[in-house]
């Protein structure tokens, strides 16, 4: 829907409306995993990269996010509590924060701020993280379930540009769709249901819906001011992104959200009044400081334009990928694969995804959040931060904490750090010369 097409609304209804329907989706979403547990619905666990929530929808499975379940902690200020119970069972301080809130969760029987959550009947992941085969096998021995994993080859040729017509892309896909086919064996076996083709036209096409409208979310911010802030308000979509794949809430939202950002573009309305720089963020937000990060750079005129986490945590859906209806099962291991592809480069490979956004979305800085607890995202960013230096001079900042554990989370520290890096974009802007 083009700006000049919006429907007549008052402002206070439109603006803001992302965040108070993603709220409520929410509550009710954890709402419906607590009510699923009471009624003995059974739960899959899954992953943000590769979820395949489309076709467990048709199993009626309710899919579970351990990751949002565990960072719902620290946004909540609980995840300590939780941190320190799972090294009590002997965890160690430098795994994943994340498998040791969830795995303090299963031994508190589901507690969680939020509502309980149901224990899972099978638990579904790709490689895309080392650690979700091991998180996975803790369910195992827990639970006794069966995990199915879907291994996810990497393109041999160092990009994700491979085409359908290349012979590796081509025997890539038939080995990921010979790999669904034995998911949906083995979801067949457990609940007992026969396999719905129909259903799961259904659950793509509004996946089809949601990342279109998803992918012109990120475009829309190249809006010079930012129309949104990529962590704040980015957060808050990815979870929708993420638990309302496949279904018509999450299609709703995210063209409801198309319409409320093109409204605030058309009128002027910019998610930092006062910005004067324009940042990315590569990395996992800071949760137990959440909305105090973003102020340290706000405060500065700061806007985060642009956030790596809102691409590879929805498992590469911003890229706009679509399901072919007239082959749905083919279509559903291409887009896993792909989108996993997609979401794998821009961990592994992110100064080249940084460079292809310095332009289009007008960037000042790049800020680089390494931390203690997820060495997959972490590892190498240093190495990134100074082959961009070198190819690009942009100036960037690196500031160490974690996503969850609030031991290793200075403020302080971070604040000295982000006055020092705005001290050097002004003077950069002014025509000096930075150190």
């Amino acid at each position: 829907m083009s700006p000049t097409t919006l429907p007549e609304q008052p402002t206070e209804a439109i603006v803001g409306r992302a965040g108070r329907e993603g709220a409520r989706l929410f509550r009710g979403w954890f709402d419906r995993l607590a009510s699923g547990g009471e009624d003995g619905r059974q739960a899959a666990y899954v992953f943000v990269m590769g979820s395949l929530t489309e076709l467990l929808e048709v199993f009626d499975l309710n899919a579970v996010f351990p990751e949002i379940n565990s960072l719902q902690t620290a946004v909540r200020k609980v995840a300590d509590g939780y941190i320190a119970e799972a090294e009590e069972h002997g965890y160690s301080p430098d795994i994943c924060a994340y498998v040791k809130a969830d795995f303090a969760m299963q031994m508190r029987g589901g507690e969680h701020p939020m509502g309980r959550i149901p224990p899972p009947s099978i638990a579904v992941l790709t490689n895309a993280c080392n650690t979700y085969i091991k998180w996975a096998e803790i369910w195992e021995r827990l639970y006794d379930i069966p995990t199915v994993t879907i291994d996810i080859p990497c393109p041999r040729t160092g990009r994700h540009e491979s085409t359908p017509s290349a012979e590796d892309y081509r025997n890539d896909l038939a080995y990921v769709l010979g790999q669904v086919r034995e998911l949906i064996a083995t979801c067949e076996q457990l609940t007992g249901k026969r396999f719905d083709i129909d259903r799961l036209r259904e659950a793509l096409g509004h996946a089809n819906d949601q990342m279109r409208a998803w992918a012109r979310v990120h475009e829309l911010n190249r809006n010079v001011p930012a129309l949104y802030n990529a962590i704040t308000d980015g957060t808050v979509y990815l979870g929708v992104a993420n638990a309302f794949k496949g279904r018509p809430e999450g299609a709703r939202f995210f063209e409801d959200l198309v319409e409320e950002l093109e409204y605030k573009a058309a009128n002027g309305i910019a998610a930092l009044p006062d910005e004067q720089y324009r940042l990315i963020f590569m990395g996992v937000p800071c949760y137990p400081i959440f909305r105090r990060f973003d102020d340290l750079f706000a405060s500065h005129g700061g806007t985060f334009v642009v956030s790596a986490y809102t691409s590879f945590a929805s498992g590469g859906i911003d890229m706009g990928f679509q399901y072919d209806l007239d082959r749905p099962l083919e279509s559903l291991a291409e887009g896993l694969m792909v989108t996993c592809q997609h979401g794998m480069e821009g961990i592994f490979h992110n100064d080249k995804w940084i460079r292809e956004r310095l332009e289009d979305y007008s960037i000042d800085g790049v800020v680089y959040h390494p931390i203690k607890s997820c060495r997959t995202i972490s590892t190498g960013l240093a190495d990134s931060r100074r082959n961009l230096t070198d190819r690009t001079g942009v100036l960037s900042l690196v500031l160490e904490s974690d996503m969850m554990d609030s031991r290793v989370v200075s403020e302080a520290q971070m604040r000295n750090r982000v006055d020092a890096f705005f001290e050097g974009l002004t003077t950069r802007r002014l025509g000096g010369r930075v150190a």
